[in-house]
């Protein structure tokens, strides 16, 4: 698999950084999103990393221009072409094993997406927070959501200590994965996405990991802004739907977890996924809204 990934003009290696951005660049993917993503990441308080683009497959080529000319004029920006999609979990494993080749001493695995906003601060506070907080190996955040227009419709705020972030996992996602920075010895132990999945492989890897004995927490500050849209009710479709409900089943399975309440809202949700976008919006909110009141009365 990684022999499909080249790099364009050469390899970037810096010494002395402590840290990788990976980032998967893809077809769909405006140009104005994408600058705006790069520009917050580059605009960092942090700016001990190395940023690695991914171009899984084709993309726009006003896309391609502009990450071309950035990767010659930045030192700490690595521009990396798949031949052909392969998707998030595959991208990401292959900046992994980059790292772990070409940068050892790299500690710090930071996520980003494509059409995301990162705050200024994001990498600096999550990093004190493991400079801090020795046995935390997974750091998410809250995040903001924004719609195409930038103007904001929503907030998604997780549990912040590990316990509760353990408590729910069967019944939903608990760390924002654009929010995400995992340290390498995580990775170094052979943990990865699985790249036979297209959407969920967060989920997934976040059970594998609980059940290995990492430990995770969430910041309460929204260091990142999440683009959610018009048609993101609708991408919820079939596929998604059902490989939620598998992950769902399968920390349940893993992490003995089993209860009448987790089968019945698994089941709930697969149901509601299947709706009408309207009605999936409308239950979106809903869940939202509750998740949020709950985790500001911790």
């Amino acid at each position: 698999m990684n022999n499909q990934f080249t790099p364009i003009f050469g390899i970037n290696l810096l010494e002395k950084i402590d840290s990788v951005v990976g980032m998967g660049v893809y077809i769909e993917d405006q140009l104005d999103w994408v600058t705006q993503s790069v520009e917050s990441v580059l605009s960092q308080s942090y700016q001990n990393f190395q940023l690695v683009l991914v171009l899984d497959g084709e993309v726009k080529e006003e896309v391609f221009n502009f990450l071309s000319q950035l990767s010659t004029e930045r030192d700490n920006v690595q521009l990396i072409k798949s031949a052909v999609n392969v998707g998030l979990s595959a991208c990401m494993n292959f900046v992994i094993d980059w790292t772990i080749k070409n940068l050892p001493t790299v500690e710090y695995f930071f996520r980003m997406d494509a059409d995301d906003i990162s705050h200024s601060e994001r990498f600096e506070k999550q990093i004190n927070f493991l400079k801090t907080h020795k046995n935390t190996q997974v750091l998410g955040t809250s995040l903001i959501e924004i719609n195409e227009h930038g103007r904001k419709v929503g907030k998604r705020k997780l549990p912040k200590n590990h316990g509760d972030i353990f408590r729910i996992l069967p019944k939903r996602c608990a760390i924002n994965h654009p929010t995400v920075v995992v340290r390498m010895e995580v990775f170094k132990a052979g943990h990865r996405y699985n790249d036979a999945l297209q959407n969920t492989q967060d989920y997934f890897l976040w059970v594998e990991l609980c059940a290995a004995g990492y430990k995770f927490a969430n910041l309460p500050e929204p260091l990142l802004e999440f683009r959610r849209v018009n048609d993101f009710y609708k991408r919820r479709g079939l596929s998604k739907s059902l490989n939620e409900f598998k992950a769902r089943f399968y920390t349940m399975k893993v992490l003995k977890r089993y209860s009448l309440g987790n089968i019945f809202y698994a089941c709930a949700v697969l149901f509601l996924r299947l709706m009408p976008s309207k009605v999936v919006k409308l239950a979106y909110k809903v869940d939202r809204y509750f998740l949020n009141k709950s985790v500001n009365n911790e």
